[in-house]
């Protein structure tokens, strides 16, 4: 019997490059041409779920006349049917169709979703599916999120995280926002339309104030206390 080495055995299972990517931190400037050729890292939380159930495939079957598509996402995937949903194939297509109409804008991203349901229909299963999901498909290239954070100090390595986990395009000024928009999206050469909403959070405008007085309105110097990281979602 071959000897075992307990350190080889972890290293050889270990990914430097991986690890790399999913700690990535970078410029603004960096963060801008990430946008440029890949923009769907700027999707919302609706159109980010919709498109990890699909990346999962669908299956397409006709019953009683009635076209239903099975989602493969529900049969969990990702720990081998450990959560596998079956015999929900239409209330799963309702849900995935609240996903797809939020994710488009149409309306029910403004709405709160309720799982309603006796004791026993996967309500619970649902919601640790989705959340595993997203977990998992945020490691993934094609999942790949980011976020910010201030560095107050140039001279020390301190980051303060934002606490929402905004979105870095925020911290382009309100007043020329859309007109940076409109200049972005043709030149990514694809369909999907960057689209940026909101305004930043009470902590980080209180950053983001403190630092433009500090520089009297250079908005370039203020971006040098930024930081853009991936993030990885984890409860």
């Amino acid at each position: 019997m071959s000897s075992f080495d307990p350190y080889e055995f972890i290293r050889s299972r270990q990914s430097p490059e991986e690890f790399k990517e999913l700690n990535w931190l970078g410029t603004f400037d960096d963060y801008v041409r990430i946008v440029t050729a890949n923009p769907k890292v700027t999707r919302n939380a609706f159109q980010r779920m919709y498109d990890m159930i699909l990346s999962h495939g669908i299956e397409e079957y006709v019953e009683f006349k009635k076209k239903i598509y099975r989602y493969r996402f529900f049969d969990d995937p990702i720990e081998n049917g450990a959560d596998g949903i079956f015999g929900l194939e239409v209330p799963l297509m309702k849900l995935v169709n609240f996903f797809r109409a939020a994710a488009f804008g149409y309306g029910p991203e403004k709405r709160v979703l309720l799982l309603h349901g006796p004791v026993g229909s996967c309500k619970s299963t649902i919601a640790r599916l989705l959340k595993k999901g997203i977990e998992q498909y945020s490691r993934t290239p094609h999942g790949a999120l980011y976020s910010f954070s201030w560095k107050m100090d140039l001279h020390h390595d301190h980051l303060d995280h934002c606490p929402m986990n905004q979105e870095p395009l925020l911290l382009i000024p309100r007043a020329i926002r859309d007109e940076f928009i409109e200049e972005l999206n043709p030149r990514h050469g694809t369909d999907f339309q960057v689209r940026v909403e909101g305004d930043l959070d009470p902590y980080c405008q209180r950053h983001y104030d403190e630092l433009m007085l500090r520089y009297n309105g250079d908005w370039s110097q203020v971006m040098q206390h930024v930081v853009v990281r991936r993030l990885l979602l984890s409860e």
